[in-house]
């Protein structure tokens, strides 16, 4: 329709002035290369151990949100820009739901490359994301009751500034693309049985990012309003995240035959 182009062009123009042509293009091209893509199947060894089945979007959204969400983001987001003005945090929010688009779609096509090639049983690629889940969700519960720090133990020194490579790392990586959501992403793709199923990976996926994009815009407002909610939340999301761990760790082993 007519007017779809002037408004497209008003949303990108207004609220997120950072956002260049190249990178709207990127990112398009990108996503199209996860969405279509026809990935082959994984090795022939994995498909004697793992039973294909369809997976319930609901718990696909579920799994990828708690690994790839926003709600590990907003304290390293919120001291990474501090300092900047609105600009410099709209583009490094943007760049960095670039780079995680991205760093998502090259570690699809690479790992099932790498699986098909290795023959790497996707149960023991599945138990691989359960353990580094568990043990990372774990050290930051229990970071939580770590005696506090003296003051005369802290490091002193100014914040570092603000710059756009901060967007790639660490904000894109590790702290938006886990490896753990990188192993489950692939897994994902690997069992999905058509393309259809696959494209439903790839708009989950797309919902994630955008999800992130609007927490890290926000981040400034929401962070003070939340408080110790935020810190509640962040608690119940570490312990769901260390009891998905083990699930991933137990459905892994039943699948290699061990339990």
């Amino acid at each position: 329709m007519p007017h779809i182009r002037p408004c497209l062009k008003k949303m990108l123009k207004h609220p997120f002035p950072g956002w260049q042509t190249r990178h709207v293009a990127v990112f398009t091209l990108g996503l199209g290369f996860l969405l279509g893509a026809s990935f082959a199947s994984a090795a022939e060894g994995a498909a004697g151990l793992v039973q294909v089945r369809q997976i319930p979007v609901s718990q696909i959204f579920t799994f990828l949100f708690l690994m790839l969400g926003p709600f590990k983001i907003i304290g390293p987001f919120t001291s990474i820009t501090k300092g900047a003005d609105a600009a410099l945090t709209r583009q490094i929010a943007l760049q960095a739901m670039l780079f995680s688009s991205l760093a998502l779609l090259v570690a699809a096509f690479i790992g099932e490359t790498i699986l098909a090639k290795y023959g790497i049983p996707l149960p023991i690629l599945a138990l691989s994301a359960g353990i580094i889940l568990f043990l990372v969700a774990l050290q930051n519960t229990l970071q939580q009751f770590a005696p506090p720090t003296p003051h005369s133990e802290k490091t002193a020194g100014p914040a570092p500034t603000p710059t756009m490579s901060m967007a790639m790392t660490p904000l894109a990586f590790p702290t938006i693309v886990t490896p753990y959501g990188i192993a489950a992403t692939i897994v994902f793709l690997s069992l999905s049985p058509d393309l259809q199923s696959r494209l439903t990976i790839g708009v989950v996926l797309l919902v994630i990012m955008l999800l992130n994009l609007i927490v890290m815009l926000t981040a400034r407002r929401i962070g003070p309003v939340l408080g110790i909610s935020l810190a509640i939340l962040g608690a119940v999301i570490g312990i769901i995240q260390v009891a998905l761990g083990l699930q991933i760790i137990n459905n892994s082993l039943k699948a290699l035959g061990v339990l």
